[in-house]
């Protein structure tokens, strides 16, 4: 039996190929973005990056209706995007197995909120499994299709940040080639109109009852749901991460209900575990959903009393939680510094803020790499929702503050994420006239998850060229009359350019373009030269945020600019602000 050492996500990515799976579409979205790119190194299966997650869920199922094992992966937010088709995909059934993928990120690591997607899980009546370590990722993936057929629902499989991007021993075994089954023409079963919804519900309810008692039994024969006796003073229900953590933290002085299936959660295992201890405590992040149902079910047990709502668990959380004991830790004898995240250096979008910078607008963010411009010393966003908000929101924005506001008001967005959900808020703008001014963050990737490519700069998940959306073209098809290209490299000239369209009575788009400075393709200039004789030590530079960029002591205790020659591409902005000239082109 060969093994190897893994990533959460590679094990699911190992899981589906072992699985046989047929068709895989997905959106990046951290943690959940290297289960696809993993995916596309099988070239026995079809692998793509849809334009956001409702389109990879409905690709999905649309290849399990056609009798193909199908997948889709995304992170929690993503899920809110794909649950309209998630709700009623649990009503109709597969015909294939077809397994949805989604990693929950407790402690907001690259996320906009916390939020527990066992929620979505128990609402739209999809039964969901949930791993607690990259073995359980490869197995729980390959029994979430045998339990997506049996059954005929689709399965959720919830990760979380630390599932997903741990790694640990996976036994690697051969493809099981199940083959696309026949696709026979049901009306009744898969066109959910009132009358056939209706039966579909009775269908559902009776199909969430048998999984039930597949927890109770079958799940815990095959090793999804299991129990440790140990010491029986204290008795621990948990999931995931969280059983993890406890296990490690308790050790032998506890036993153990471990809870694989998450959604139906069992009745009698639990009522059976609850009578063998004198104590009971359920271990969960975020919800309590575990110890709601132990209440429901009559059981005695300690959660969220205890145990928070907010943030990612750990060993001492547990540790020392639920003893004297108090967890012992190595603790370095100075401070460490922050080290906040921050536009990398030579990136397009400080160029086009540091335009913007001083010219007292208001910028309505959206999600990705150019959020972080919302940080000092740039502070140029003045709000981010979700995905695609910046464009509906600032016109909204202007809605309420009127014409004169419109002239002082932008939005800004990147080419993935206005793929993902920014066009129809440009839609909304013009076909209800208004005149709000929007920008494009053209950075020819999706940068933020790690350099996923996109429908807008001509790459398929796999590299190959394929047709590129052309932004102008869209924003001019849509009744967008003014559209500019600008590079934000260009300061000066970003800036007249950006006056102009606010001046307009009608709306406008701005494309800032120029590729992301960490792409392979992109050749950059030396590093820019501080002429010591002409820096005053005024720091002005500063305010462009370039991590390559710090200020040095020299011998004659005067404090003057420095470059990091290994972090500078010679981008110019620095230049641009500097009003002495003291920083120039590198020879």
């Amino acid at each position: 039996m060969k093994k190897a050492l893994m990533l959460g996500n590679e094990a699911v990515a190992r899981g589906l190929w072992e699985a046989g799976v047929n068709v895989v579409s997905s959106y990046p979205g951290t943690p959940s973005t290297e289960i696809t790119e993993f995916v596309s190194k099988y070239d026995d299966i079809y692998s793509e990056w849809a334009p956001n997650e409702k389109v990879a869920f409905e690709v999905a199922f649309g290849a399990a209706t056609g009798g193909a094992r199908s997948f889709c992966a995304m992170k929690h937010v993503g899920l809110n995007v794909a649950a309209d088709p998630l709700y009623t995909a649990s009503y109709i059934g597969v015909n294939g197995g077809m397994v949805c993928a989604v990693a929950d990120d407790p402690g907001m690591h690259s996320s906009q909120n916390e939020q527990d997607s066992r929620h979505h899980a128990i609402a739209s009546k999809t039964p969901m499994l949930e791993p607690s370590d990259s073995a359980e990722c490869c197995t729980f993936a390959k029994i979430a299709y045998d339990l997506s057929e049996r059954f005929n629902t689709p399965m959720l499989l919830r990760l979380s940040t630390r599932v997903s991007h741990a790694r640990s021993i996976v036994e690697l075994n051969d493809r099981n080639e199940v083959g696309v089954k026949d696709y026979k023409k049901d009306v009744m079963k898969n066109v959910m109109m009132p009358a056939m919804a209706r039966g579909a519900h009775v269908r559902v309810e009776e199909k969430l009852r048998a999984m039930t008692d597949f927890a109770d039994t079958e799940a815990v024969e095959a090793g999804i749901n299991t129990v440790e006796y140990n010491d029986r003073k204290i008795g621990i229900i948990a999931a995931g991460t969280s059983y993890t953590y406890a296990r490690e933290a308790m050790g032998e002085t506890a036993s153990y209900l471990k809870l694989g299936m998450v959604n139906p959660l069992p009745v009698k295992l639990i009522k059976d575990f609850a009578a063998k201890v004198e104590k009971l405590y359920v271990i969960e992040e975020l919800d309590g959903i575990i110890e709601a149902h132990c209440i429901k079910l009559g059981v005695k047990v300690t959660g969220k009393d205890l145990f928070s709502l907010l943030g990612e668990y750990s060993q001492a959380t547990v540790r020392n939680t639920l003893t004297d004991e108090k967890a012992d830790f190595d603790a370095f004898d100075e401070e460490i510094p922050a080290r906040p995240p921050v536009l990398c250096a030579g990136c397009p979008h400080r160029g086009l803020y540091y335009a913007l910078k001083g010219m007292g607008l208001y910028v309505s963010g959206d999600i990705g790499c150019y959020t972080l411009g919302a940080q000092a010393p740039l502070s140029m966003m003045d709000s981010c929702v979700c995905m695609g908000a910046s464009v509906s929101g600032l016109h909204g924005f202007n809605l309420a503050r009127g014409k004169e506001q419109a002239k002082k008001s932008i939005a800004v967005i990147g080419d993935s994420t206005f793929i993902h959900s920014g066009i129809t808020g440009l839609i909304d703008i013009a076909y209800n006239k208004g005149i709000s001014t929007v920008i494009v963050l053209d950075n020819s990737i999706t940068g933020m998850t790690g350099h996923q490519n996109n429908p807008a700069n001509g790459l398929t998940i796999k590299g190959d060229p394929t047709v590129a959306v052309n932004l102008e073209a869209l924003a001019r098809a849509v009744g967008f009359s003014n559209v500019v290209v600008v590079d934000p490299f260009d300061i000066e000239g970003t800036k007249a350019a950006v006056k102009a369209q606010l001046e307009k009575e009608e709306p406008s788009l701005i494309i800032s373009r120029r590729p992301c400075a960490l792409l392979k393709t992109v050749k950059h200039e030396k590093p820019v030269t501080v002429n010591e004789d002409k820096c005053i030590g005024c720091k002005a530079c500063l305010n462009v945020g370039c991590p390559a960029l710090s200020f040095t002591k020299r011998e004659n205790g005067k404090a003057l600019a420095t470059i990091d020659v290994t972090q500078c591409v010679g981008c110019g902005v620095c230049a641009s602000a500097c009003r002495f000239g003291a920083i120039g082109k590198g020879e």
